[in-house]
């Protein structure tokens, strides 16, 4: 089992902010196939303010590189991925047209 935490950030709107949570409250199936089908186990999302905190635990053999492209060829995903951006906006240091970005490990207890 693998363990990765990501961030993104959200727009700083009140009513932006409710609308991207309350999507989450009814996230569609096709999303959550695509998510299990890619060996995604677990996946919280925590916010404060507008900073958004992802924990994703995944089976060994789980690739973001074969989720991004099993994500391009998935119409679903596609449109989810779009609609989301109405509401994420890039870390100020995420590469072009990156979203949620991985962050690295600096202490365990």
């Amino acid at each position: 089992m693998k363990k990765y935490c990501l961030a993104v950030d959200l727009v700083n709107e009140e009513g932006l902010i409710a609308e991207y949570e309350a999507w989450h409250q009814k996230v569609p199936a096709d999303i959550l196939d695509s998510i299990r089908n890619a060996g995604i186990t677990n996946m919280e999302i925590y916010r404060v303010g507008d900073r958004m905190f992802m924990i994703m635990e995944a089976t060994d053999d789980f690739s973001f590189e074969a989720k991004a492209a099993a994500d391009l060829s998935n119409p679903k995903v596609q449109e989810w991925e779009q609609l989301m951006w109405k509401f994420q906006a890039s870390l100020p240091f995420a590469k072009p047209g990156e979203k949620w970005v991985l962050m690295k490990k600096i202490f365990q207890l």
